[in-house]
């Protein structure tokens, strides 16, 4: 009698869940197995585009990478955003997964991190556009001045530069930390700050070297830019 008491309020009751719960973890598995190679296909396929686009030359180009080989760090920056893509869509299965097991806890962290994430992507689209409009602008000024048979081309294309560089780093900071009242305070001098010294020095540029210079500077911007 004892027994079987047992039996009915233990056992039976264990078996039953076990029974439904082995079904949820079959699919659970299988969802997230299939997500993690979805998340890796997207992973290489982002890698391969910036690769494509020669994103790594210009990351080098802007002396970052030199930087960190001298730190002994080895950075890929195409596969680096590539990784990131792919996280996220791990994230994104791992979510799926642990609705499908009700884990109700883990499924809110999971939640919180993904709500973040979109931060995380656009502070990394800004860094790509960014390093390529730096690049670009360099090569404009450089063009530019260079026309003018000056000898501060190389000065003014790297003054130029690190303003981009650092008004970039502060628009990363505001998609990063965006309830920051010191980066929002900074991020709007440095906004103002930028504004002016550009308008100012794209003015005394084309003012210095007058109509027959930016035109000069106009085609040999086309033939730098393919270098």
């Amino acid at each position: 009698m004892v027994g079987e008491e047992w039996y009915s309020t233990i056992i039976e009751p264990f078996l039953r869940q076990l029974g439904a719960f082995i079904p949820q973890l079959v699919l659970a598995v299988v969802v997230f197995v299939i997500g993690y190679f979805i998340a890796v296909g997207i992973g290489r396929l982002v890698t391969e585009i910036l690769k494509g686009l020669k994103f790594n030359r210009l990351f080098a180009k802007e002396g970052w990478q030199k930087a960190f080989e001298k730190a002994d760090i080895k950075v890929d920056p195409s596969a680096f955003i590539g990784a990131i893509f792919k996280w996220v869509f791990v994230i994104v299965s791992l979510l799926i997964t642990v609705d499908i097991l009700n884990l109700v806890k883990f499924g809110e962290l999971l939640r919180d991190i993904l709500n973040y994430i979109p931060n995380v992507i656009i502070a990394v689209l800004i860094f790509v556009v960014g390093v390529i409009i730096a690049d670009i602008v360099e090569k404009l000024v450089r063009a530019t001045v260079e026309k003018m048979k000056v000898s501060y081309a190389s000065l003014a294309a790297a003054i130029v530069r690190w303003t981009i560089w650092v008004f970039l780093v502060f628009m990363i900071l505001d998609q990063l930390l965006p309830k920051s009242d010191l980066v929002q305070v900074l991020y709007k001098g440095i906004v103002y700050g930028i504004v002016a010294a550009v308008a100012g020095s794209i003015a005394i540029a084309f003012g210095l070297g007058g109509k027959d210079a930016a035109a000069g500077a106009i085609e040999d911007l086309k033939r730098k830019i393919k270098q």
